[in-house]
């Protein structure tokens, strides 16, 4: 059955789906699909039997995109967005929760990201999809499972795992843009006890920008080189190593933003986006106990980041009025992490053997230096951030009944933070927060699950660095959300469907905010800083399903719809935001598609990407606008060799990714207005890929 083949979702209305739904046979079951496991949680379970909302990204769906990163790949997942400001998306959100940026302040995530066991929140640039098995996109508060990085919800990226048999694939690209990418991977047997499995890809591309002052096409490139290797190592018959070793070194350039708010920029010293990354994980499995299997997990990323570009976007001699500088942010950060978990076996099962569990605890050393170099600043700015944390967690599966579970978790998170930097600014905030769920699954028959669920994340809090503030308002408080959700997921001959709708109740959101502060003369002031000066709601419906509608046809697709609000937010503007949606939150956001097979070796695939506008920043009221986006290819597969011919956004529809509002042109007299980032245009290329 041709279905196997993607599990997206289809964006088509309830009343077309229930014809499918009734249509189909009730005697049909999960099993007539393929199975997909979802490894982020505590133990592995198949996508329809996880009471969560989540979007899983096969293999064959991310070569079906041709997707060179997760960028290119994150809409076919519902409620999901991304802000770029840098050369490759590095943060992103979900369901209007997420950072948008980074300067000079040390910053909390809200949206985790973990590739291949190793934490890369904050760091999701070097998302290479080469020889990625699948993505999961968890919707909703992770506090049990992975804590503070995960408030809104995780991204967790696995690539292909060793094999017992010698295998091979070797991958070719070329594209519009002078983009060219190469890339091979080998697994197999080193010994009889150990398995093994190394990729290689190197990609570059001009990028999507033309600098007119410098006659170059390439001020905004890419030049991406990836490395991993894994090991799979049976130590005996009761314990098993993983090993994954992880090395990035993107060195691209950064030239995106244009006076003119198009791909033709006037930078007389672009900027650059650049990442070198080596990282290392290794999880032992060990299940020689008697009362549970014992899992340990010791992972280690160090990685050396540059960001810089043109402040002024133009050159010198452009206007009498102009100015001229560059901002460069250097970082060196590394992270450093180990977790001991105890999960249950059959024989120690509580509660009269009806209760599965599972404990564990976890640690996390996180440092962070910068070096600012900025044309303005007498001295360059220099800070260090180090942040300890200490987790301890529980988590209960009863099965109340044969077909209804109870979930319960609890999560207790202690963090530590020292900073310190070079304007004399000094703090040490300590944070003790406490995460958990509470989820009810009922299991209706072999082919549906209903769920409800309660669940609370965090983040933690910080510091302000600006050295003016007055101390009442230097370090701020962590962030709680409370997500309500109720779930139901079906599979039926020839398809499925999956639906969720969630009310999020946020407290004490950490935002760039402002208050009135009177001066020694008698006048006030606006003074800013990140507080917990608002509340928020999230609120919202996330749909997704697939069906074969005949032999050679099959739809799929997603539809997210996202309703947020802010209360009793004063921005740094002193401008009151209250009632008004979050920023990057569009309304909605939709992906549709359809593969046809016209015979045993060809197939077409098309789809449609659609989001809303959304605001770009809560200190101001500048939008995106909405947009849609149309992507196709034509596959050809035959024993060993697959050929795709691809295009993205084929109809080169202008999109906005990121949007500021302030004056920057001194042709106009540096009046205040919208700038934009702007997507990827029309892209078209052709990629090989042979199997061995």
């Amino acid at each position: 059955m041709k279905i196997a083949k993607t599990s997206l979702a289809l964006a088509i209305s309830s009343a077309l789906l229930s014809s499918a739904l009734y249509a189909a046979s009730n005697e049909a079951s999960e099993q007539d699909l393929e199975v997909i496991t979802v490894t982020t949680d505590f133990r592995n379970n198949s996508l329809m039997s996880t009471p969560a909302a989540l979007t899983v990204l096969s293999a064959d769906e991310i070569g079906t995109r041709q997707a060179q990163n997760l960028e290119e790949v994150i809409a076919l997942a519902p409620n999901v967005n991304f802000s770029s400001g840098t050369q490759r998306a590095r943060y992103y959100q979900i369901r209007g929760i997420g950072e948008r940026s980074q300067f000079q302040e040390p910053i909390n995530p809200s949206v985790g990201m973990i590739i291949d066991g190793v934490d890369f929140t904050g760091l999701g640039s070097v998302a290479s999809m080469f020889d990625v098995d699948q993505v999961e996109i968890f919707r909703g508060p992770q506090g049990t499972r992975f804590g503070a990085n995960a408030l809104a919800g995780l991204i967790n990226i696995t690539t292909a795992a060793p094999t017992e048999q010698f295998e091979g694939r070797v991958k070719l690209t070329a594209g519009s843009y002078n983009s060219y990418g190469a890339g091979i991977a080998l697994s197999g047997p080193a010994s009889e006890k150990v398995n093994y499995r190394v990729a290689l890809e190197q990609y570059q591309s001009d990028g999507f920008i033309e600098n007119t002052y410098l006659d170059k096409e390439d001020s905004n490139n890419r030049d991406e080189l990836t490395a991993r290797g894994k090991l799979n190592i049976e130590l005996s018959d009761d314990h098993i190593l993983d090993l994954a070793l992880f090395y990035a070194n993107f060195d691209n350039g950064y030239d995106a933003f244009s006076l003119d708010n198009n791909r033709q920029t006037m930078s007389d010293q672009p900027g650059v986006d650049k990442q070198e990354t080596i990282a290392f994980n290794a999880t032992s499995t060990y299940t020689a106990l008697d009362f549970a299997d014992l899992v340990t997990i010791l992972s280690v990323a160090d990685s050396d980041l540059q960001y810089g570009y043109d402040e002024d976007w133009s050159f010198v001699g452009l206007h009498p009025w102009e100015y001229s500088s560059v901002d460069n942010y250097f970082r060196d950060k590394s992270i450093t992490s180990g977790e001991m978990r105890f999960v249950s076996k059959t024989s120690s099962k509580l509660f009269e053997s009806t209760t599965d569990w599972v404990a564990g605890i976890y640690a996390k050393q996180e440092d962070e230096s910068l070096t600012r170099k900025y044309t303005y600043l007498d001295t360059d700015f220099d800070s260090d951030f180090e942040t300890s944390t200490y987790a301890a967690y529980v988590q209960f599966d009863s099965q109340l009944s044969e077909d209804l579970t109870l979930t319960t978790g609890l999560r207790v998170e202690s963090r530590s933070a020292d900073y310190n930097n070079s304007d004399s600014t000094s703090f040490s905030p300590d944070d003790t927060m406490l995460g958990g769920k509470a989820v009810l699954s009922y299991r209706t028959d072999e082919n549906g699950l209903v769920y409800g669920s309660v669940n609370r994340g965090y983040k933690a809090g910080g510091v302000n660095r600006d050295g003016t503030l007055p101390a009442d308002l230097r370090v701020f408080d962590p962030e709680y959300v409370w997500n309500y959700e109720l779930g139901y997921k079906y599979s039926f001959e020839g398809g499925y469907a999956r639906i969720a709708a969630f009310y999020m109740d946020r407290q004490d959101m950490q935002v760039k905010s402002s208050e009135e502060r009177p001066r020694e003369d008698g006048s006030t002031e606006f003074v800013s800083y990140l507080g917990n000066a608002a509340e928020g709601t999230n609120q919202g419906i996330e749909f997704d399903a697939a069906y074969q509608l005949n032999d050679n046809i099959e739809v799929y697709g997603a539809l997210g719809y996202l309703d947020t609000e802010l209360s009793g937010f004063i921005n740094q503007n002193g401008e009151d935001m209250s009632g008004r949606e979050q920023a990057h939150a569009p309304k909605h956001t939709a992906n549709l598609g359809l593969n046809a097979y016209l015979t045993d070796n060809l197939y077409i695939n098309v789809s449609l990407d659609a989001k809303d506008e959304y605001y770009f920043s809560d200190s101001h009221n500048e939008k995106s606008d909405s947009y849609t986006v149309l992507n196709a290819s034509v596959n050809y597969d035959v024993v060993g060799w697959q050929l795709s011919v691809w295009g993205r956004n084929i109809t080169d529809k202008d999109y906005k990714v990121r949007g500021f509002y302030f004056g920057n042109d001194p042709r106009d007299g540096y009046e205040a207005k919208q700038y934009f980032q702007l997507g990827e245009p029309a892209v078209f290329g052709v990629t090989a890929n042979y199997s061995f």
